[in-house]
């Protein structure tokens, strides 16, 4: 007897619908996700997997952001809550993380987000004013769009949070800074010093220089260490010093370059003439950080106005200055003297009259993020524990002594990154009666050309033009429109090396005042070495050499299309390199001057210049110890003490580029997502041996060209568009007609026979 069929119907709408509810509860349960896009933007990087696989201690991440937000920023909440997904399948059980429930609107809201909004606000998460479109309408909204990070008693935060760009890179950086700051504050065996020098001499003048309150500078700076201390488990040691009756603390705040103020005497007021200091500096072992405490306004007519600097400010500094402190990352080294740039930020601080005019600072901005920048001195030795050293723009010869340091620096298998200009850019006197000139260009032969051509890179004494180049918008006072200027080539993307990982997803840059480079082969192939072009020019560029002048009205395009070939810019070298010193005596380290016997100045000896005796003294302090004991405690050779030269080094990295702009402010933005900037940090990463963040930084890549088109393909593609669809529709037409035809006669053949 078979089961009725409306009962059987039923039945099989049951089973059907338990199949789905049954598929529901395993999707949700198995959880997976197929990332097709090219550069896995939806799915965690092999980076971000180890960051929160091996956390020992909890990690929380606290979201406050505001609900049923309009497009776009719904969708940014939604890929944060998915990317947190993703953090958390790859995590240990230490991971978790939490959104509240917070709204920016004033007046009428839950108790709950009201507790929520002053929790963020503890945080450091403030609203902030986004813009909507309702009904044809611009508005404008508050909302809350930031997160904290808390790991043991450690507290790092993204305050804002207004788009997926870069939002996995700016989450693991974090996580992976909270993880070495937490180890290396246990680590710490003295405790970070914060001393506050404050002349009490200052405090009858504080009225008439606007400072109110300044009797109250102590007890606040002393309040702020105290409650850091609490998340930095004590390692902070606060002192308080007055210059006015210590005249050593006076030269160590003049060393430190604690703000000094000096007043005349007012007698009408019963002021006596005298001077005084006021700043905090924090300072580990031999490495300082000035924290301004007084801000200065220098207003035209008005003058010179003083204020105190808000308490949030001073405790977000020194909560910032901490990690450059402790070394919390891993550490990269920057030549200091030899005319180079700036790359620490240390030359500047230490002798600010000094400071040159080419700027690093984003540079250093995006490198003090994963990298704690040591300066080194050449004459002290290279300090262990650096494998990457920077060479930017160095204008001064080299002795062989210091050429000796970086070529058994090399040997060892660490890594260089010369960054070096074929010329020296000489500006003209410039006074009210002399004529505008324009800077004159002289070859520049610093030393460091012998050890690159006994490694099979040479750099030639000219600048590469380029047809293909950044224009310039002309004012309309010239003209308007635009012009090459041929100085600045742009590389596209098919002149870009593609195929190493780090350069995978570069997919443009600019360049500026490059000299374009000459490989040995023969020499490489001898050396077993491994040669990487990692960009050239288009084969419309040209060399200028000789008669340098870069004034964009004078220059154009050669005549000759012989003259214009495409040109190597940058060239990654790798493996076992040859030593430059094989075979030779090793160099003498150069005698200061002072110990020749002499009885030594006041100049020599320092009197009379304490802040930049100990200023000096300071930087000298980082890099200190001795050659030997830097070489045995990076490779286990004395180099020093058995008087060997390493002849045939482990392998190594050389990367070169003739042109230092490529680490300037005027080609490396500040947010370091342009190309440029991307470009940077993936080739330091690939030179210390952090592939995976190359790899990770590289999602944030926005910018992403057409594939350029000759003229004619585009002519042809735009008559294909508007001729050829058309011509193509008829044409399956007469198809369809021809095989209907062909059909309607094969069917009458068959009933005619």
């Amino acid at each position: 007897m078979g089961v009725p069929k409306p009962t059987s119907r039923y039945l099989k709408f049951l089973a059907y619908l338990a199949v789905v509810v049954l598929i529901n509860v395993a999707g949700t349960t198995l959880f997976f996700r197929l990332d097709l896009t090219e550069d896995g933007m939806y799915s965690l990087s092999p980076a971000s997997r180890a960051a929160v696989a091996d956390l020992s201690e909890p990690l929380t991440i606290q979201v406050f952001f505001t609900q049923d937000l309009p497009a776009p920023h719904n969708a940014t909440e939604q890929y944060l809550r998915d990317l947190l997904d993703e953090y958390a399948g790859a995590s240990n059980r230490f991971f978790n993380f939490r959104f509240y429930e917070v709204s920016a609107d004033e007046g009428d809201i839950t108790e709950k987000a009201r507790r929520n909004q002053e929790l963020a606000q503890d945080y450091g998460i403030h609203p902030i004013q986004i813009q909507t479109f309702e009904k044809d309408e611009v508005k404008f909204q508050k909302a809350y769009m930031g997160l904290v990070l808390i790991h043991g008693d450690i507290i790092e935060r993204i305050p804002t949070i207004t788009g997926t760009d870069g939002l996995e890179y700016r989450l693991t950086t974090a996580i992976g800074k909270l993880k070495n700051k937490v180890s290396a504050l246990l680590a710490l065996e003295e405790k970070i010093q914060a001393r506050l020098y404050f002349s009490s001499s200052l405090k009858p003048v504080a009225p008439l220089m606007g400072l109110e309150g300044l009797e109250n500078v102590p007890e606040i700076i002393r309040g702020i260490v105290q409650r850091l201390n609490g998340k930095n488990y004590g390692k902070i040691a606060f002192s308080l010093v007055d210059p006015s009756k210590d005249p050593q603390a006076m030269q160590e705040a003049q060393s430190h370059n604690v703000m000094h103020v000096s007043w005349p005497a007012l007698p009408d007021k019963g002021i006596e003439a005298g001077n005084g200091s006021v700043g905090l500096v924090l300072s580990h072992g031999d490495k300082w950080v000035s924290v301004p405490v007084i801000q200065v306004l220098r207003l035209p007519i008005i003058g010179t106005q003083y204020s105190l600097a808000e308490p949030e400010r001073i405790e977000e500094f020194i909560d910032g200055s901490i990690a450059s402190l402790i070394d919390i990352h891993q550490s990269i080294g920057a030549l200091a003297g030899k005319g180079t740039l700036d790359i620490s930020g240390q030359a500047s601080m230490r002798n600010p009259a000094s400071a040159q005019q080419a700027s690093a600072a984003n540079f250093r901005r995006l490198l003090q993020e994963s990298y704690s920048i040591k300066d080194v001195d050449l004459e002290e030795g290279i300090p262990s524990g650096i494998r990457c050293l920077i060479v930017a723009q160095p204008t001064e010869e080299f002795s062989d002594y210091e050429l000796f340091q970086i070529d058994q620096f090399l040997m060892k298998g660490n890594s260089l990154a010369f960054f070096v200009d074929p010329f020296k850019e000489i500006l003209p006197p410039r006074g009210m009666n002399l004529p505008q000139q324009g800077p004159v260009y002289r070859p520049l032969e610093t030393g460091l050309e012998k050890l690159l051509a006994h490694w099979g890179l040479t750099y030639r004494e000219a600048f590469v033009l380029d047809e293909h180049s950044y224009r310039q918008r002309l004012p309309e006072q010239m003209g308007g429109g635009e012009r090459n200027i041929y100085f600045a080539p742009l590389i596209q993307k098919r002149f870009i090396n593609n195929d190493l990982p780090f350069m995978e997803n570069i997919n443009g840059l600019v360049t500026l005042q490059i000299a374009p480079l000459q490989l040995d082969d023969a020499r490489i192939t001898e050396a077993g070495l491994t040669a990487h072009r990692l960009f050239s020019s288009s084969e419309k560029a040209w060399e200028m050499s000789g008669d340098i002048n870069l004034n964009p009205a004078f220059l154009q395009p050669p005549t000759s299309p012989e003259e214009e070939k495409s040109m190597p810019l940058a060239y990654l070298v790798e493996g076992p390199f040859p030593s430059y010193f094989a075979g030779k005596p090793i160099p003498e380290k150069p005698q200061p001057e002072k110990e020749t016997g002499d009885a030594p100045s006041d100049a020599d000896s320092g009197k009379d210049q304490p802040a930049d005796a100990s200023g000096d003294g300071a930087g000298e302090k980082v890099d200190a110890g001795s050659d030997a004991e830097m070489e045995t405690s990076a490779t286990g050779l004395a180099l020093e003490s058995d008087g060997t030269v390493i002849g045939k080094g482990r392998p190594g990295k050389v990367l070169l580029i003739a042109s230092s702009q490529m680490l300037q402010d005027t080609i490396v933005e500040e947010t370091g997502r342009s190309p440029n900037a991307i470009f940077a940090m993936n080739v330091i990463d690939h030179l210390n041996g952090r592939e995976e963040f190359a790899v990770l930084r590289a999602k944030q890549q926005e910018f992403n060209p057409l594939m350029e088109t000759s003229p004619a393909l585009k002519t042809v593609v735009k008559a294909a568009n508007i001729v050829g669809l058309p011509v193509a529709v008829v044409l399956f037409g007469l198809v369809v007609w021809a095989r209907r035809a062909a059909r309607k006669r094969r069917i009458q053949a068959m009933f005619q026979r």
